[in-house]
C-alpha cells in the first residue's frame, strides 16, 4: 500500500497484478511497463528475464504447469496477465507440436481456473494470429485477417490449436463464473530484450542477427528459408505494451487483433536490415519452415474499440531492434574468442 501523505490524505491500495511469462520479452516490457503506471506488479515464470533485471515488486520462480504453483501465482492479485507460453519461431513451432499442446494447455487451464479459484476480477489472455485458418493464409498477397475469420477453424499447428481453445476457454469462464476476460491475437512482435539465437528467435531478431555478424565478420551473405516472398506484418514491442493495457481497461470482451497493418515480405526485412547496418547482403534461399504463405492484420476492429492503432513504423522498430542485436552479436563474439 502506498504512505499516506503529510496531510493525512488517505491513498488507495495499489492495484495489484500477475504477470505470467514475466521472463519473457512480451512480459518483460509488460511488467516494466505496468510499473510506471503505478500498479503492484508480481512476475511469475521459470526464468528470471535474461537480458536486464525486472521491475516487478516480487519475482516468483514457478512451473505454471502445475495446478499449486498457479494458486500461488495467483494469490491476493486483483487482475492476470497471462502470457506464460512454450513457443518460439517457425523453427520451433513447426517441431514441437505435441509438447507445445501439453505445456500450454496445462499452463492456460491451470492457470485460468486457479484465477478464478482464487477470485481474480480481471483476466487478460495473450493469443495469436497463429489461430487463423491455414487456408485463408496460402497467397503471399494475403486478404488481411479479421477476427471473425477465425472460424471455422482451422489452425496450421498445434500452437494455434491451444490458443484458440484456451480463447474459448476464457469465454466460458467469463460466461458461466462472471471472471471479467480480455482477448489479444498478437501478429509478430518484435524489439530488444528478446531472444536472438537458438532457434526459438522469431524472424526480425532473426534477421538482424545474420546481418549483424555478415556486417561484423566481412561476409555478406545470410541464409533465408525458402524464397522470401512469404508475407508478415510486424509490431514494434511498444505498440505491443500500449495496446495491451488499453484492452485490459476496455469494455471489449471479444477476442482483438494487436498488430500492424503493413505487410512485407521476408526478403524486404532483410534488406531493410541491411540498410540499417549500412551494408549490402546475398541473400541465399535454403529450405526451411516457412509457415503459412502470407498473414496480414485487419485493424478496422482495433480503431473502432480502442480509438487507436500502432504507431511506430517498421523501419524505427528494427533501428532499435537491429541496434540492440548487433550489441549482442559482438559480445558473443568476443566471449567465443575468448574461450
Amino acid at each position: 500500500m502506498a504512505e499516506p501523505t503529510n496531510k493525512g490524505d488517505i491513498v488507495k491500495e495499489q492495484t495489484k497484478v500477475l504477470v505470467t511469462g514475466a521472463g519473457g520479452f512480451i512480459g518483460h516490457h509488460l511488467v516494466t511497463f505496468l510499473k510506471g503506471k503505478g500498479y503492484w506488479v508480481r512476475g511469475v515464470d521459470l526464468k528470471y528475464p535474461e537480458y536486464s533485471p525486472t521491475d516487478a515488486d516480487e519475482f516468483e520462480v514457478l512451473d505454471l504447469r502445475r495446478w499449486d504453483n498457479c494458486l500461488q501465482a495467483t494469490r491476493g492479485v486483483d487482475e492476470v496477465y497471462a502470457l506464460a507460453a512454450d513457443m518460439g519461431g517457425m523453427g520451433f513451432i513447426s517441431h514441437h507440436h505435441a509438447l507445445i499442446l501439453h505445456n500450454n494447455l496445462l499452463i492456460n487451464i491451470h492457470t485460468l481456473d486457479a484465477a478464478h479459484v482464487n477470485s481474480v476480477k480481471r483476466y487478460f489472455y495473450t493469443s495469436s494470429a497463429c489461430i487463423y485458418p491455414e487456408f485463408k493464409q496460402m497467397d503471399a498477397n494475403v486478404v488481411p485477417l479479421k477476427e471473425d475469420d477465425a472460424y471455422p477453424a482451422y489452425p496450421q499447428d498445434a500452437y494455434g490449436w491451444e490458443k484458440l481453445i484456451t480463447e474459448r476457454a476464457c469465454m466460458h469462464y467469463r460466461q458461466d463464473y462472471g471472471l471479467e476476460t480480455r482477448i489479444v491475437r498478437f501478429h509478430n512482435i518484435f524489439g530488444p530484450l528478446g531472444t536472438w539465437d537458438g532457434g526459438r528467435e522469431k524472424a526480425p531478431a532473426a534477421m538482424c542477427r545474420k546481418v549483424a555478424i555478415a556486417k561484423l565478420t566481412g561476409k555478406h551473405e545470410i541464409e533465408i528459408w525458402g524464397d522470401g516472398e512469404q508475407t508478415r506484418s510486424f509490431c514494434y514491442i511498444d505498440d505491443c505494451v500500449n495496446g495491451i493495457y488499453k484492452l485490459m481497461r476496455s469494455d471489449h470482451r471479444d477476442p482483438l487483433n494487436l498488430g500492424q497493418d503493413r505487410m512485407v515480405t521476408i526478403n524486404q526485412l532483410a534488406d531493410m536490415a541491411a540498410k540499417i547496418a549500412g551494408i549490402t547482403v546475398n541473400k541465399k534461399h535454403i529450405d526451411g519452415p516457412q509457415g503459412v504463405r502470407g498473414r496480414n492484420s485487419d485493424n478496422t476492429k482495433l480503431r473502432e474499440v480502442l480509438k487507436w492503432e500502432p504507431e511506430i513504423s517498421l523501419e524505427d522498430g528494427m533501428a532499435r531492434t537491429y541496434a540492440w542485436i548487433e550489441t549482442q552479436v559482438k559480445s558473443s563474439m568476443k566471449s567465443a574468442k575468448v574461450a
